[in-house]
């Protein structure tokens, strides 16, 4: 599946895109794309849709942030930049967090590849030439 994301405008309209397409697939999803490709922006639409009443901002140096829904669920949101060795995930407690049934957005993936669950959800988001976004969704 690919979506297109013209500008900031039509990213809710991206963001509902996505999850109606996805509703029915794993909850952890990996968010892959160089710095600024958007995936920090993507992921507070998609929390912004899910009902997310918290400010929604990169977990960069807490590696993980926690939000809460107007339904009182919680989303999750990684930020595996700064992991220097798979111990930090396994100490922080990742696989309770996967294992919750809660969405659980990460980004920088690459960095704990060997601990991602099989059955993860793989979104690349690209800078098209014209500046705009596509997301492709990969399982």
């Amino acid at each position: 599946m690919k979506i297109a994301i013209s500008s900031l405008e039509n990213i809710a309209e991206a963001a509902q895109q996505f999850l109606h397409n996805t509703k029915n697939k794993s909850k952890v999803i990996a968010f892959h794309g160089e710095m600024g490709a958007g995936k920090t922006t993507f992921i507070k639409a998609l929390s912004a849709e899910l009902g997310v009443f918290d400010n929604v901002t990169s977990p960069t140096f807490s590696i993980v942030n926690e939000y809460h829904t107007n339904s009182k669920d919680s989303v999750f949101h990684f930020d595996f930049y700064r992991i220097d060795d798979l111990r930090e995930a396994v100490d922080m407690g990742y696989q309770d967090y996967f294992d919750s049934g809660k969405y659980c957005f990460i980004e920088w993936p690459e960095k704990i590849e060997p601990l991602l669950p099989d059955d993860i959800l793989h979104v690349e988001i690209n800078i098209e030439d014209d500046n705009s976004r596509s997301i492709l969704v990969k399982e």
